[in-house]
């Protein structure tokens, strides 16, 4: 019966208390407690009994009513659109980096762009009290978050504005990114450009691909509909839009990619083609220097960086006006985007 019950007992859920620390090393709670907070008044010999309880039952202290006392739970919460892309892995280990050298743990979780979800997340994590959030938003209206900064959360976003609030903001240069490597397709000879690029309703697709037309107008060139295609970065909606764009008697000579997903498919398009097409992609991707692809490249480091020192600095008790800061793109020449047209286009 005995061992039957022992069979029975719950595997989880027993955390040992101070209570059971202070029994084994038959002391008393106030003890315990500066011990474990690292507070004078404990003897050597006193001090000794007690790290080897805690080490014995394995204690680990409990830091919620540390919070409750100080208001901070040295922790901040970033929402990303995609944890599976690329882009946000050196941007989110750059966050984790300045966390960890102020002290602080880092949460974080995918929107997986979509609005609703980015808004649950963003309440989970003030629900549990982190001190500061960093936003990279998949909704276009955050006044849900206007209480909460109220309440002190400091909030920065990253590579899109905040909708219909102030907030502190990191962007890349979109616009002139785009511009740059569109000129650069423009420079070697191309006159008909495809732009496939993001939904229209994302921040960083709109901006891009305002800096295609400024570099198609500011080369006096025309830009025809159907040269243009904005939505769903799945490979399928990709494929077929650059496959348009490159049929008919007067297909497009050239394709800029508006991110990285994008870029990816036209590379997969590109390569079954016998006729060379030229590709200029925004954001770098894995294997583009191997594979030769001519891109825009964004510091994704820099952008969790910045964003994440412009947090502390308001956790820290700046007040300045909300920032806007805009990182500089550059342009890396592989091959891809300096091929010519064809003689006949």
């Amino acid at each position: 019966m005995a061992e039957n019950a022992r069979h029975h007992e719950p595997r989880y859920g027993n955390r040992p208390t101070m209570k059971d620390v202070a029994a084994r090393a038959g002391v008393g709670l106030k003890t315990v407690s500066r011990v474990v907070n690292g507070e004078a008044g404990v003897t050597p010999d006193t001090e000794r009994r007690v790290q080897e309880a805690i080490e014995a039952l394995g204690f680990r202290r409990n830091d919620s009513a540390r919070v409750l006392r100080k208001g901070r739970t040295a922790s901040i919460g970033l929402v990303l659109e995609d944890l599976a892309d690329p882009f946000y892995g050196p941007l989110s280990r750059a966050v984790e980096e300045a966390a960890r050298e102020h002290g602080a743990l880092l949460i974080n979780g995918s929107s997986a762009e979509d609005a609703d979800r980015e808004q649950e997340l963003v309440l989970a994590f003030c629900a549990r009290r982190v001190d500061g959030l960093i936003v990279i938003p998949a909704g276009s209206d955050h006044r849900y978050l206007e209480p909460e900064i109220k309440a002190g959360v400091a909030t920065v976003f990253v590579d899109r504005p905040a909708g219909r609030i102030d907030a502190d903001v990191v962007l890349s240069d979109s616009f002139g990114g785009a511009r740059a490597g569109v000129a650069h397709l423009i420079a070697h000879g191309h006159r008909r450009i495809g732009f496939i690029g993001d939904q229209p309703r994302i921040h960083t697709a709109t901006e891009r691909l305002r800096g295609y037309h400024a570099a198609m107008a500011d080369a006096g060139l025309t830009v025809d509909d159907s040269w243009v295609s904005l939505g769903s970065t799945s490979p399928e909606r990709v494929r077929a839009a650059a496959e348009s764009m490159l049929a008919g008697p007067e297909p497009v000579t050239a394709l800029f990619a508006g991110n990285n997903r994008v870029t990816v498919t036209a590379v997969r398009v590109l390569a079954g083609r016998e006729r060379p097409v030229a590709l200029v992609g925004f954001d770098d991707i894995e294997l583009a220097d191997l594979l030769g692809i001519t891109v825009i490249s964004q510091d994704a480091a820099a952008l969790g960086r910045t964003a994440a020192e412009l947090l502390f600095r308001r956790l820290d008790g700046a007040d300045e006006t909300p920032a806007r800061v805009e990182l500089p793109t550059a342009l890396i020449e592989r091959g891809s985007g300096e091929i010519p047209p064809p003689t006949d286009a």
